[in-house]
């Protein structure tokens, strides 16, 4: 791949994750809950090598700090071995 064809699979993957964010707004805002359901949320931060892991609960904090492992092992692999594909 060229550096033309990176930045062109790059811009249409920023383009699809935006829809996908909208999209799923709008479903949310017009889907009903059940009485008394239970949200739980989650995630990562990535500030360089140093992961920020959030959750609402322990079992969410587990699967964001397995999140933060695999983009750690990801970033390692692509920027330090080389290409991956």
């Amino acid at each position: 791949m060229n550096t033309n064809s990176l930045i062109i699979v790059g811009t249409i993957l920023i383009i699809v994750g935006i829809f996908l964010i909208f999209a799923g707004s709008i479903i949310g805002m017009f889907t009903k809950t059940k009485e008394g359901a239970e949200v739980k949320t989650g995630g990562v931060i990535m500030i360089g090598p140093i992961p920020i892991i959030f959750g609402s609960d322990r079992g969410m904090a587990i699967i964001g700090f397995l999140m933060a492992i695999i983009l750690m092992v990801v970033a390692y692999i692509l920027f330090y071995r080389g290409r991956v594909l």
